[in-house]
């Protein structure tokens, strides 16, 4: 994100000029599209591009072209874990170390993110439409320590340290049972 480049609405490809709808609720859905498992591979990439730019006629190949295009240029920014998918549009698997887990998922904790926008004043529900996923992005990942979805992330990372006291090790294990995220869904973008 640069401050001086105005958000992007529009992308150039093979020649033509596609407008581009990063609208955080619209790049939610194409994100949701995407895990889609009962989805081709062909399906949800089509089912993306239709969602971001609307009817093309383009080849799967080029359809391909477009949306990687768009995933690594507009979708994958910021400091968040980067998903990395495959040809298909399938999210690949990554190795991770044991201590290296997941600490927010955006379906997941969707009304944890609601929350802490409302926390600072911002509505997300009145923002459907107008808010760029880049604008969004900036917010999610700098929220104020004192919002819940930090809290939540704090408490999911929490590990025991010498020091703490056997009943402080129990409260933050039960609130570490109570905030886990269920690995099975995966839609995180």
């Amino acid at each position: 994100m640069r401050l001086n480049d105005p958000l992007t609405t529009e992308i150039e490809f093979e020649d033509v000029l596609y407008p581009l709808d990063l609208a955080f609720d619209n790049v939610l859905d194409v994100l949701d599209a995407i895990s889609d498992k009962s989805l081709m591979a062909w399906e949800k990439v089509d089912l993306a591009l239709n969602l971001l730019v609307g009817e093309s006629n383009l080849t799967f190949e080029k359809q391909m072209e477009l949306w990687e295009l768009i995933l690594n240029q507009h979708i994958q920014i910021g400091s968040q874990e980067k998903v990395i998918y495959d040809l298909e549009g399938n999210p690949m698997p990554t190795p991770k170390s044991s201590d290296d887990k997941k600490s927010m998922d955006l379906v997941q904790d969707a009304k944890y993110i609601y929350a802490s926008f409302r926390q600072i004043g911002i509505n997300l529900f009145e923002e459907q439409g107008k808010m760029h996923w880049e604008e969004f992005q900036a917010i999610l990942e700098s929220l104020p320590d004192d919002t819940i979805l930090p809290k939540i992330v704090q408490i999911r990372n929490w590990s025991p340290s010498k020091g703490e006291s056997e009943k402080e090790k129990e409260r933050m294990r039960e609130l570490q049972v109570k905030y886990s995220l269920n690995r099975e869904v995966n839609a995180d973008g």
